[in-house]
């Protein structure tokens, strides 16, 4: 599929690896190859699994992007909030296999899924964004509003608190921690219960139930474009 996003599918289970440097940033090449992906996962009706390389799932877009001037960002940070939007209305069921840290977007990638399993150990996930000085985005504050635990929210998103793989199951990014030799075959495991429902009612049901997050999103990724642009 591209070096950036491997495709592997196996018994109705896509399987895409984010790799892309040593945090695995997210590019606007990056969404592309997860566009492409998931358009392959659509046609193969797979389950999803994503997953990054051992010890990072990603630490978030690309700051050479970010940096290169406000049409740059605003374009990537657009790209990346329809990804979310894509993610959150999958037809089929998405898990991500979160091998260790997963920091600003590498977040929101855990809060745009069906199913997350994190790896215990020294890992940092959250929104990092108030510590190094990016102003939160709408489309973000909203996905993490729906996502997160009130208390967790606020002091996520305002405070830029960052958590453990333990506390961000309490928190919401995670539902489950595993050893990391585990990782693999729980997502593995989980993917295949899933493959068993009914694929038409989790769609139609998804769609009703992220209904007003989904609304919400498109008006945020507009505001968005317009206060950082």
């Amino acid at each position: 599929m591209s070096e950036l996003i491997s495709y592997h599918l196996e018994d109705g289970i896509a399987t895409l690896t984010l790799s892309n440097g040593k945090v695995n940033a997210i590019s606007p090449d990056v969404i592309a190859a997860f566009n492409a992906a998931l358009d392959q996962a659509v046609t193969d009706r797979a389950v999803v699994i994503i997953t990054g390389t051992p010890g990072i799932l990603s630490g978030g877009y690309d700051l050479k992007v970010m940096t290169a001037g406000p049409k740059e960002a605003v374009a990537l940070v657009t790209a990346g909030s329809t990804l979310a939007r894509r993610l959150l209305s999958h037809p089929f069921p998405v898990i991500v296999a979160c091998p260790g840290h997963a920091v600003a977007k590498g977040a929101f990638l855990l809060l745009s899924a069906d199913y997350r399993i994190g790896v215990d150990g020294p890992f940092s996930i959250g929104l990092n964004e108030v510590q190094i000085g990016m102003t939160m985005h709408h489309a973000g504050i909203e996905i993490a509003r729906d996502r997160l635990r009130k208390s967790a929210f606020h002091r996520s998103v305002i405070n830029g608190e960052m958590f453990n793989p333990q506390s961000a199951v309490d928190a919401g990014f995670l539902d489950v921690v595993v050893s990391a030799e585990e990782l693999q075959g729980t997502a593995l495991a989980a993917a295949r219960q899933l493959k068993k429902i009914n694929m038409t009612a989790h769609k139609n049901t998804k769609l009703k139930v992220r209904k007003a997050l989904l609304e919400t999103l498109d008006k945020a990724i507009i505001l968005d474009q317009e206060h950082m642009g």
